[in-house]
């Protein structure tokens, strides 16, 4: 062995292993969250409701009342489903107090010829054969008047276009002042618009009117009991916007 001290070889000391890394890192981001949780608790509780309070009118949240509770976003996907399911709702009651107007209407057996359709898009009330108009007329029959009225309560409550659609069957009118089915189920659904209006506080730019005359029957014409259906005036209510 030379005396050199030159001449030998020196041997560098083993370091750590290299997990020591990453369990520093874990350690830093440990010490980090435990000074959180001691700041969160040693925080002053009025202080942090000011600034909640704060980062919600700053940011705008769900709540519409003055609140101290964590700002909270709201995601569309909820949003959207939430606001489906109020217009799903409101759709049902209002079905269900037209339903229970019909019954209280004490109407006879023409009340069995008034139904209340509820569908994804909207509700409607289908008013068919002779229960609002005589053949040929159009002008409104006494008995109907409060039925109407309750149903332009109900409808003064809710959201949404409302369309007045006229229809016919497809026999010829003879003789009245009326020269076609489609003039004769324009001038039905405009007086049922006209009395919606004088009974209910509606707003009328809500309201349209239509007249189909025999070109959109529900059921065959062949038939007495299939044209009695197609004679009829809808009161539809559109889809409920609740996304504003």
């Amino acid at each position: 062995m030379s005396d050199n001290p030159a001449d030998e070889t020196e041997v560098p000391e083993k370091g750590a292993p290299m997990w020591v890394v990453t369990f520093g890192d874990l350690m830093s981001l440990l010490l980090c969250f435990f000074v959180l949780l001691l700041s969160f608790s040693n925080m002053d509780i009025q202080k942090y409701k000011e600034m909640a309070g704060s980062m919600a009118k700053a940011f705008g949240v769900q709540y519409k009342t003055k609140t101290f509770q964590i700002p909270k976003g709201q995601k569309i996907i909820a949003r959207d489903f939430e606001n489906a399911n109020i217009a799903k709702r409101e759709k049902e009651e209002f079905g269900r107090e037209v339903e229970k107007a019909i019954v209280e209407a004490k109407l006879g057996d023409i009340k069995d010829l008034i139904k209340v359709v509820i569908t994804e898009n909207e509700v409607v009330i289908r008013m068919m054969g002779e229960t609002t108009f005589d053949s040929g007329r159009a002008e409104i029959r006494p008995q109907m008047a409060p039925l109407l009225k309750r149903i332009a309560g109900a409808l003064q409550n809710t959201k949404g276009p409302i369309i007045i659609s006229g229809h016919t069957d497809n026999v010829p009118v003879s003789g009245g002042r009326f020269l076609s089915n489609l003039e004769l189920s324009a001038a039905r659904a405009t007086k049922v618009a006209e009395a919606l209006l004088e009974l209910g506080n509606i707003d009328p730019q809500r309201l349209s009117v239509a007249g189909f005359g025999e070109y959109h029957p529900v059921e065959s014409n062949d038939s007495q009991t299939g044209r009695e259906k197609n004679r009829r005036v809808e009161i539809i209510l559109k889809g409920m916007d609740h996304s504003k």
